[in-house]
């Protein structure tokens, strides 16, 4: 009986439609980004990381739809688009870890 109930709640939630939720995820990270700015303590590389995790969630929206109009597949199956857009994440992630790893660097020799 719950394997039933549990496809029954799959199939429901396969039925909404996740851009309101996606297009309200990008608030509180906009109010982040605004704090981020204003703190002395965010490394200047992490923030510019940050900041292009927004570039990161503008091209997938651009190479999903590209995928959808040439392709007539998701993003997740068009291995050269997804990766494309994937490269702008891992960009992002590497200018945020860059930075926090320069600032721990630099409080071990302030502290020597």
């Amino acid at each position: 009986m719950l394997i039933i109930q549990n496809n029954h709640i799959l199939e429901i939630l396969g039925q909404v439609d996740p851009s309101p939720f996606f297009i309200s995820s990008l608030i509180p990270y906009l109010v982040f980004l605004y704090f981020a700015q204003k703190s002395e303590t965010i490394p200047k590389i992490s923030l510019w990381g940050f900041r292009l995790t927004l570039l990161f969630v503008f091209m997938t929206i651009v190479l999903a739809i590209c995928a959808l109009q040439f392709y007539d597949a998701e993003l997740t199956n068009i291995d050269y688009l997804h990766g494309t857009a994937e490269a702008f994440l891992t960009l992002s992630d590497a200018l945020v870890l860059w930075g926090f790893v320069q600032l721990l660097n630099d409080k071990q020799v302030n502290n020597s």
